[in-house]
């Protein structure tokens, strides 16, 4: 089974819960870029306003999703909502996508963020979880076994080899 992990990172946390999961999963990595600044304290601030409001934004990312078997989603929650950037992949996206899993990471208040990610993609989700920072480790590693776990379980009731 082919494996693409995807995130957005604006602080670094996500990308690191996504390089853990690229690892366990032997899966391939992009990284989703948005084109509009989010540095600095205005930054934030419009991230967390464009967030609530659902609004997108103009993304770049390499890797066609169409051409794996399952998709790993991942994006920081800001407000308790999905980041504009991920909102937009999943939106041009969601035709391409079979499989998907996704998880958010945050301090404490995670939202509506998943259930939103879900709604978005419009397909069969395998997995979804939401990392504290605090437990960025341990979380990111339960989170891609239980992606094993899940799609071993597949396999077995689908008679053919998944990983």
């Amino acid at each position: 089974m082919k494996i693409l992990v995807v995130y957005y990172t604006r602080s670094g946390h996500t990308k690191k819960v996504a390089e853990i999961i690229k690892d366990i999963l032997k899966a391939d990595i992009d990284e989703v870029m948005d084109r509009k600044p989010r540095k600095g304290i205005f930054g934030f601030l419009k991230a967390g306003y464009e967030a609530t409001v659902g609004k997108t934004t103009d993304i770049i990312f390499k890797k066609d999703p169409s051409e794996y078997d399952l998709v790993v989603v991942g994006t920081p929650i800001w407000n308790g909502r999905v980041t504009p950037a991920i909102r937009t992949y999943l939106l041009k996206n969601r035709e391409k996508i079979k499989k998907v899993a996704f998880f958010a990471t945050c301090i404490k208040r995670y939202g509506v963020c998943l259930d939103q990610m879900q709604e978005l993609s419009g397909c069969e989700v395998v997995a979804k979880k939401v990392i504290f920072r605090k437990m960025i480790e341990k979380d990111a590693k339960d989170f891609a076994e239980e992606i094993k776990k899940t799609l071993l379980n597949q396999e077995g009731e689908h008679g053919h080899q998944i990983i």
